[in-house]
């Protein structure tokens, strides 16, 4: 075990400097956002003020090792759906649960603010899942398809649970993340292509199957599998925004304006003319389209390539089997969060409310991610430790 590195040594400081600059693209981004006087709040300094919070997070989960993480995966995922079951049963009317658009999602807890329980839950999840896995690869050293089958099952059972809470809320936008992290922990955990492509097929037949029932079908889907119609609305204003301008597609068409109106080099900071409703949240890539034009917007989805590469670099220097299952988790989060928002906001996508990591405002979603770069943090400063040992010899 090599212990005399220095902290300068093992900490990451380009992960530190990625975030720092996703800080200032944040903070000038909600600054100019909040100029129409939606909502008559300042969200600057609240949104510093969660970042400073976020970044006490990443301290403390940093210094704890991996292995420690892996011991106490179980209680973790245990203790995170606690409020996702009190969500449930409590009614919106104690004032303690806070619902938005249908949505009962919120925990209002005074002189904090609106807290989601889900935005945690993610990362929960993933840590419960790697464990899992390598429970099962370490019971199961020789893979078979009954082996793998029934290691799917297992990941099923674990990502049921949240996932039905979380669309009994419902948080359509949520639980497409969960599915995303699912998909890609099953890929990554070496479950044979045998049983994945069938699956794959099915999932994605019944995908389409609901599309089509959702534009042929209205009441059998409303009435009968219990999807809201608030939801229907929203693929109904992907597919024609202009025909739901009124309502459903006011946002999209307000996000398409705006981008476009950038063109290539925008507007300059401060200088938007087109209006669009939650642009400090769900829709501040509009607002850094029509101010920063084709080129900014394109700067910050580089941003996060090079942040998603940094990622995907630390999880292949990774040597633990928990830690990288941890990291894969963690990489397809952020990047399904990133290519939601964006897809959203220029109609590629339909609009789930899915926030953009660490520049949309909102403490929930920047402390849930944080909490998830701490993991990573961890992994690298601790990878340093035993870079020359086992773990278990401490």
């Amino acid at each position: 075990m090599n212990s005399n590195k220095q902290f300068t040594d093992r900490f990451d400081w380009v992960l530190g400097f990625l975030l720092l600059l996703f800080l200032i693209i944040s903070l000038m981004a909600i600054s100019s956002a909040q100029t129409t006087g939606q909502y008559g709040i300042n969200f600057l300094p609240r949104q510093l003020f969660w970042y400073i919070v976020g970044a006490g997070i990443i301290g403390v989960v940093m210094l704890i090792e991996p292995e420690t993480y892996k011991k106490m995966a179980w209680f973790i995922y245990g203790i995170g759906l606690v409020p996702l079951i009190i969500l449930f049963i409590l009614p919106e009317t104690l004032g303690f649960v806070e619902a938005r658009n249908g949505a009962q999602s919120w925990f209002h807890l005074p002189g904090i603010g609106s807290i989601q329980p889900a935005e945690f839950m993610k990362t929960f999840f993933i840590l419960g899942s790697a464990r899992l896995i390598v429970k099962h690869h370490e019971n199961h050293p020789f893979k078979t398809i009954k082996s793998d089958f029934l290691l799917l099952l297992k990941i099923g059972g674990l990502f049921i649970i949240p996932f039905a809470f979380i669309m009994l809320q419902p948080d359509l936008g949520t639980g497409l993340v969960f599915i995303a992290i699912t998909v890609a922990l099953i890929v990554v955990a070496g479950i044979t292509w045998k049983i994945i492509l069938p699956i794959l097929g099915a999932g994605i037949g019944i995908g389409g199957a609901l599309i089509w029932m959702a534009l042929n079908m209205q009441d059998f889907i409303v009435n009968t599998l219990g999807f809201s119609p608030y939801q229907l609305a929203r693929i109904y204003s992907w597919l024609d925004p202009y025909s739901y301008a009124s309502n459903e597609g006011m946002h999209l068409i307000s996000s398409l304006n705006a981008i476009g109106s950038g063109e290539i080099f925008g507007k300059g900071y401060g200088g938007r003319e087109v209006y669009v409703p939650e642009n400090h949240t769900d829709f501040i890539f509009a607002v850094i389209g029509e101010e920063y034009g084709f080129i900014g917007a394109s700067l910050v989805i580089v941003l996060y390539f090079v942040l998603i590469y940094h990622l995907t670099k630390i999880t292949l220097q990774l040597k633990d089997p928990f830690s990288t299952y941890v990291a894969a988790g963690i990489i397809a989060m952020i990047t399904f969060h990133v290519f939601e928002n964006i897809g959203m906001t220029i109609q590629l996508l339909p609009i789930t409310g899915i926030p953009l990591p660490f520049i949309s405002y909102g403490g929930s979603s920047l402390m849930g991610n944080m909490l998830a770069l701490g993991l990573i943090f961890s992994m690298k400063f601790h990878h340093k430790t035993y870079m020359f040992g086992n773990q278990d010899d401490d």
